[in-house]
């Protein structure tokens, strides 16, 4: 699939129009920008409000929201969705057009971010799909469609989620040089609960291992049993802990 350009995105962008964007502006010195994806059928001030009150005041927190869409999983029904799926894990056919336009609108907000602050992705559900995405569209320096992808990201956090495009990654990083490299040098973070009946545990659990296996090395895979699919204050602290390690913040 091509798009006829190279900015990424150009003619996906045409056909999807993002929501508002909500933004978190840091407390303390700027040292890190994080855009944060909400899950299916959200909104970006649903996250906004959490990250006001984390103890990370280091960190400037962008919480878009997705395009309004028809959404497969729900017939057809039109939702919040960073691109169609119909079926939340890795088994369900890729959207290759609506990921990639996505992860060029996530772009475009951390490409005017200062030079001197690190860059990352997370998200919770849908949205930690599109997370674990950007990671690979960094690692093999494109998105799906082969227009370049110019971001350098430093963290991944991806919760409750699943990797989309997974059965041609490993093909993909083989293919590009350099893309080892970058893979192994990108901390993620992956968390998932046992009791999540939405996102089923193991759909995160075969997603990290296929990153692993794929070259991403620097990945912590952290399981929380009985958590449903939702987030709990042990996640969340150890998401805290986790981003003021490996962004090297004041405090850490």
């Amino acid at each position: 699939m091509s798009f006829g350009g190279s900015s990424g995105s150009r003619a996906a962008q045409r056909a999807f129009e993002f929501g508002r964007t909500h933004v978190v502006r840091p407390k303390g010195k700027h040292q890190a920008t994080i855009v944060w994806l909400h899950g299916l059928g959200d909104k970006g001030s649903s996250w906004s409000q959490l990250f006001e009150s984390l103890p990370l005041p280091n960190i400037k927190w962008i919480c878009p929201t997705a395009p309004t869409r028809p959404v497969a999983a729900f017939g057809g029904f039109p939702c919040t969705a960073w691109f169609d799926a119909g079926d939340l894990s890795e088994d369900g056919p890729d959207d290759l057009e609506g990921l990639d336009a996505s992860a060029a609108h996530i772009a475009n907000l951390l490409s005017t971010e200062p030079s001197d602050v690190k860059l990352g992705v997370g998200g919770f559900s849908m949205g930690a799909a599109m997370a674990l995405y950007s990671a690979t569209c960094h690692a093999l320096r494109q998105y799906g469609n082969g227009s370049p992808y110019r971001v350098n990201l430093s963290v991944i956090v991806g919760l409750s989620g699943w990797l989309p495009c997974s059965r041609t990654l490993r093909n993909r990083m083989g293919g590009l040089n350099g893309a080892g490299r970058r893979a192994a040098s990108l901390p993620i973070l992956i968390c998932h609960g046992t009791g999540d009946d939405v996102v089923e545990y193991k759909h995160g659990e075969k997603s990290a291992r296929t990153l692993v296996s794929a070259g991403f090395q620097n990945l912590t895979f952290r399981t929380y049993n009985g958590l449903g699919h939702y987030t709990a204050p042990e996640e969340t602290d150890e998401l805290c802990r986790w981003l003021a390690a490996n962004l090297g913040l004041d405090g850490a």
